[in-house]
């Protein structure tokens, strides 16, 4: 057992308390990760508000970056002090992992989502009771993580660490939709609602590779003025005329948009602004939408729910970070830090629109 700092919810809706707790040394599988980032997203306090009760105590975060410190008998992918980013569990035997899919893999709800390992424990304790952990299998909302080796994904040491993090989560889904699922044609055009970490990620992949126009929807003015400053032709904030707007922004109407906002309005409207056999990207955890079958028949229209930007990580991890390098994904320009000790701060800024993508930074 070693003494930790975690982010703790007590109890469903609660605000993240930091409290110390002991952690497991690593099983054989897993890795005993040192904390130097974590982002916050807003699946985070998302899903944290709707958690079920008899799973709390919690340590939530899913977007951390780090230093190896120890790793378990069988590990064989990393070595103590390398560098990583953290980034969702899979099996990686069901069908869907082993067709390089693993965001659909067969065992996701025990894996990342049980508030343990799939045999019930925690590594986490607190007050010599169980402390629920292994979200989206990490819970980096704390100073250290053991995380299952296939999580763990070694990146370049002079990677900044603030930049490292969203990689394993909101860089993937929101450039990995437009890379490995919609993978639009230079010159056609891509209508991103909500910039926020995982939308400006999806509009930085489609400047990258050359949609023409792109264009930004989002209610705060400087989230607009940033998606301008990466790339966008046109910002537009969403209201009454919407639809009309981004039909006229795009020529009769959009090859693609990308919705992540969870909002049912707004996944209306996106296929309101599409052209016929157009297609739209479902990103955002949100409630039930309708939609009107025969307005999708007659335009050919065609929906893809993406999670994790239908990424294998192992692979497309490293891609992300070359684009970083040529300056084609700036995610550091969406990034601003805060000590882990302020996470509260973090939460609030995220929430009232002030910061695009919080990131805790954690002292040696």
């Amino acid at each position: 057992m070693r003494r930790v700092r975690a982010a703790v919810a007590g109890a469903p809706g609660a605000p993240f308390t930091v409290r110390d707790a002991n952690l497991e040394e690593p099983r054989p599988y897993e890795v005993l990760v040192r904390m130097t980032a974590a982002g916050i997203c807003h699946t985070d306090v998302g899903i944290r508000d709707t958690w079920p009760r008899h799973l709390t105590p919690m340590v939530f975060g899913h977007e951390g970056a780090g230093r190896v410190e120890a790793v378990g008998a069988e590990v064989t992918a990393v070595t103590p002090g390398d560098h990583v980013c953290l980034t969702f569990a899979s099996c990686g035997v069901c069908e869907q992992c082993a067709a390089d899919h693993p965001a659909y893999c067969h065992a996701a709800q025990a894996l990342n989502f049980s508030g343990g390992r799939p045999d019930g424990t925690t590594p986490l304790s607190l007050d010599g009771q169980p402390l629920h952990a292994g979200f989206f299998g990490q819970s980096s909302f704390a100073t250290h993580a053991v995380v299952h080796e296939r999580g763990v994904l070694p990146v370049p040491p002079d990677l900044p660490a603030a930049v490292a993090a969203p990689l394993g989560c909101s860089g993937q889904t929101g450039a990995g939709t437009v890379l490995n699922r919609l993978r639009p044609a230079p010159g056609s055009s891509l209508v991103v609602m909500g910039a926020g970490g995982v939308g400006l990620s999806a509009l930085m992949a489609a400047v990258a590779t050359g949609c023409d126009p792109v264009v930004a929807v989002d209610p705060v003015a400087s989230r607009r003025a940033l998606a301008t400053g990466l790339g966008a032709k046109a910002v537009l904030a969403p209201g009454d005329g919407l639809v009309a707007a981004l039909r006229d922004l795009t020529g009769g109407g959009a090859h693609h948009v990308v919705e992540t906002t969870g909002r049912p309005e707004m996944a209306r409207r996106a296929v309101g602004a599409l052209r016929p056999r157009g297609e739209l990207a479902l990103l955002g955890l949100g409630a039930e939408v309708t939609f009107d079958v025969m307005g999708l028949l007659a335009k050919g229209v065609r929906v893809h729910g993406v999670l994790e930007g239908d990424s294998d990580p192992g692979r497309f991890v490293p891609e992300l970070i070359g684009l970083y390098r040529r300056g084609l994904l700036p995610l550091d320009r969406l990034v601003t830090t805060f000590p882990f000790e302020e996470i509260g701060a973090a939460v609030a800024a995220m929430q009232d629109g002030g910061v695009v993508k919080p990131v805790l930074t954690f002292t040696e």
